[in-house]
């Protein structure tokens, strides 16, 4: 389980009056000029920083359908291009957890101040078409809402599929299911101290070596050694600007699949790593104060030639936290 919540500091009235209400869903907005291209508001799609903000417009098709357009920048601070020239396939798993933010605000009337807990996630890519090329990459998504679920009028359960396109080809496909739940519910669900003043995480715990994981900056490594062989404590620094956009009392989900991105280069002794999909299903939320430890082991190959897959694991306090399996291509010397 991984939530993902996102309190608006300043909103218009009119605009608050729209996101917030249970009934008519947020049409698109209007412009002097419809040509122009701008992002969506950060605040539908739980980001602090516009320039984290991928999403540039979308539009409802029927209840169920809908169309998301996207841009990737040619380079981004912290999902970089990999293997020498392709957009980073996680940069397209963030695009698509936006696209769950917007939808449920901006459709399904979900107020801000909700809290969205992820149950599970896959993304598939077609490096082909993942290249860097001399602009940056205009998207054009397909939604479907798989399963729409309420409780007393409001969302409660929301499992959507994507479809990224690039020029009209395929670059992704991808899944993701989530409840919603509301501040009083979430106060609940929530151990009482992690959401007070005094909640603190642990200490930050040294990184392993960039090069070891797929990265180039010790600031992008999630991972501390533990002195074994395929296990790692999580490193958590929340105040990365990107995996801790905005304060939160738990490990976003995004930093967990990145945990699972960088044990598979680590296991699989790759230093320039382009994952070909990952998964991740998630069990409970991953604390701030308590280590986290990440596990990872090679799977069986089916055959000669077949992909690489990577079976990863979070354990807290000796609870399974989340699971993922990360696919490569094999590796040719």
């Amino acid at each position: 389980m991984s939530a993902s919540t996102f309190q608006v500091e300043r909103a218009a009235a009119t605009e608050a009056k729209a996101w917030q209400g249970t009934g008519s869903p947020l049409r698109t907005r209007g412009h002097r000029y419809p040509s122009l291209t701008a992002t969506v508001p950060k605040e539908l799609v739980h980001r602090a920083s516009v320039a984290e903000v991928l999403l540039t417009d979308w539009e409802r098709i029927d209840d169920t359908h809908f169309t998301v357009t996207a841009q990737w920048p040619r380079s981004h601070s912290f999902y970089t291009p990999v293997t020498g020239g392709y957009h980073d396939p996680l940069l397209c798993g963030e695009t698509i957890r936006q696209i769950g933010s917007l939808l449920a605000h901006a459709e399904f009337g979900v107020p801000f101040g909700h809290h969205f807990l992820w149950w599970d996630v896959s993304l598939n890519v077609h490096p082909e078409h993942l290249q860097v090329r001399s602009t940056p990459a205009s998207l054009d998504i397909e939604v479907t809402c798989v399963e729409v679920k309420r409780r007393g009028g409001m969302l409660s359960w929301l499992s959507y599929e994507a479809v990224v396109r690039r020029e009209g080809e395929v670059v992704a496909t991808g899944r993701l299911s989530y409840t919603c739940a509301s501040p009083a519910v979430y106060q609940r669900l929530r151990p009482e101290h992690v959401l007070t003043g005094d909640h603190r995480p642990l200490p930050l715990t040294a990184p392993v070596a960039p090069q070891s994981v797929g990265r180039l900056s010790p600031t992008d490594v999630v991972l501390s050694p533990v002195g074994k062989p395929n296990q790692w404590q999580l490193r958590v620094d929340t105040l990365h600007p990107v995996l801790f956009d905005h304060p939160v009392d738990h490990v976003p989900g995004m930093t967990l699949l990145e945990a699972a991105r960088q044990a598979a280069a680590a296991t699989l002794g790759r230093s320039s790593f382009l994952p070909l999909s990952v998964s991740g299903d998630f069990k409970r939320y991953a604390e701030l104060d308590a280590p986290c430890v990440i596990e990872a082991r090679l799977l069986p190959q089916d055959g000669p030639g077949t992909d690489d897959a990577v079976y990863v694991t979070g354990h807290q306090n000796g609870e399974l936290v989340f699971s993922s399996t990360v696919t490569a291509a094999p590796h040719v010397a």
